[in-house]
């Protein structure tokens, strides 16, 4: 009977999904589950729902056990097979809100934030400490299993659980699998989707499609670009960033156009501020998503509580197709953020890139990509000196390499001064408080 423990199981929806996801896989449906979280309230809606979901789906097979609290971690993780972590430090309140407001200040505007710029460096830094918490548990009760992070800033995270911990590490995004799809059909390429072909390689949420084909081996890439460029001339749409990508770079990426927007210094520019609506660019999208899901969740919460009739159908979360391959060794691929180590040959060995892997019972085993085209690996970069950075002011501590990090973030430095830049990462971390004790 496997063991899969989740970190963060407050974050319901998503817990749901995974979880659910688990109780729908034949391999997967008796399994010790335990929910880990520090918000007694959360946690034990939570344990509500899922249980409500085993009632349903699954014949109350799975034994459902929750844990409040870093006094009761490690025994939510004893004898673990795979840990789930989708935690957020901080959370919306106050954190999210302070790395959105303080760099207005500034003139430093941002879309999302939790990926590079300089709210993916803070939500790094003080998510971080954490993870150290979590690997130091994680190797004193289950050594062997498997760490499934999903938390963003995805590459900062799981790379410094690679680099610096001895837990078996992937991470994993929701955008590679369906990346394609959602480009095929929004150039009105339905036809082209069953039994197509593709190969996805770089970094988290800027992972490149490098290659698509169709059934027949016909390379789709010239239809592609001679649609996306007559889109982006003829009307507004939602990704109007990543067409100009394609444009600019001849390429498409994984993540989408509200992110890709602030990961380089192209679009959000205060200076041009014409920018913003020429490319449907929009500003605060994250504090906004957030405010509508805390308000959806209260009504979806009482909608369940009230009647307990919740069910699941299995989701295209990588998270429960990797424990069914880890748990039967039939082979599954994903794309998942692993450690470089020359798998994408011309990106440094110690990034975490976003590469094709097999999975099976003996773990996850990355597939070597290759060299990317040189101009996709020299934006890619942007971001990876950034993340890198980051990671070493997380495990040095030093207030010097938090500025260093913001200096080589490709929006931040963009837009400000590098007095600026440290003014404003000062102004941070003495309003993250406690949350960032360990960098003052």
């Amino acid at each position: 009977m496997p063991k899969i423990t989740f970190m963060g199981a407050g974050s319901t929806v998503f817990a749901r999904n995974v979880l659910g996801d688990c109780m729908c896989t034949p391999s997967l449906r008796d399994s010790e589950i335990a929910l880990y979280d520090i918000d007694p309230k959360r946690l034990d809606e939570s344990e509500i729902i899922l249980s409500a979901i085993n009632k349903n789906t699954n014949e109350n097979r799975a034994v459902i056990r929750t844990y409040l609290g870093a006094e009761n971690r490690r025994d939510a993780l004893r004898s673990a097979d795979f840990v789930v972590n989708a935690i957020q430090v901080g959370l919306y309140e106050p954190c999210t809100i302070t790395d959105f407001e303080i760099p207005k200040k500034y003139g430093l505007r941002q879309t999302i934030g939790d990926t590079l710029g300089i709210g993916g460096i803070m939500r790094a830094l003080r998510t971080i400490p954490v993870l150290r918490d979590f690997a130091e548990d994680m190797e004193a009760v289950c050594p062997n299993a498997l760490f499934l992070n999903y938390t963003n800033p995805m590459s900062m995270l799981s790379g410094y659980m690679q680099r610096y911990t001895n837990v078996k590490t992937v991470g994993l995004c929701h955008s590679v699998q369906v990346c394609s799809e959602y480009l095929l059909k929004s150039l009105g390429m339905e036809y082209a989707l069953d039994g197509r072909k593709e190969l996805i390689a770089g970094i988290n949420h800027m992972a490149w499609l490098l290659e698509i084909y169709d059934k027949d081996g016909n390379d789709l890439y010239p239809e592609i670009r001679k649609r996306a460029a007559e889109k982006n001339r003829t009307e507004k749409h939602s990704d109007m960033v990543r067409f100009e990508y394609i444009r600019r770079l001849g390429y498409y990426c994984t993540e989408s156009s509200e992110h890709n927007a602030e990961y380089n210094p192209w679009f959000i520019k205060s200076r041009s501020p014409e920018l913003i609506d020429r490319y449907n660019i929009p500003l605060d999208e994250y504090p906004r998503r957030c405010v509508s899901q805390i308000e959806g969740w209260e009504k979806e919460k009482n909608d369940i509580l009230n009647n307990g009739l919740v069910t699941h159908v299995r989701s295209h979360e990588y998270a429960s197709y990797i424990m069914e391959a880890v748990v039967t060794g039939v082979p599954y691929k994903i794309g998942g953020n692993v450690l470089n180590d020359g798998l994408i040959s011309n990106l440094p060995a110690d990034a975490c890139v976003e590469v094709p892997c097999l999975i099976d019972n003996m773990g996850v085993h990355p597939c070597r990509a290759g060299r990317l085209p040189v101009q996709l690996a020299a934006l890619n970069m942007t971001n990876i000196n950034t993340q890198l950075m980051t990671i070493e002011a997380a495990v040095t501590r030093k207030k010097e390499n938090i500025y260093q990090a913001a200096m080589l973030d490709p929006h931040t430095a963009a837009e400000l001064s590098l007095d600026e830049i440290v003014a404003l990462c000062d102004d941070l971390i003495e309003a993250h408080g406690d949350y960032m004790k360990d960098y003052r």
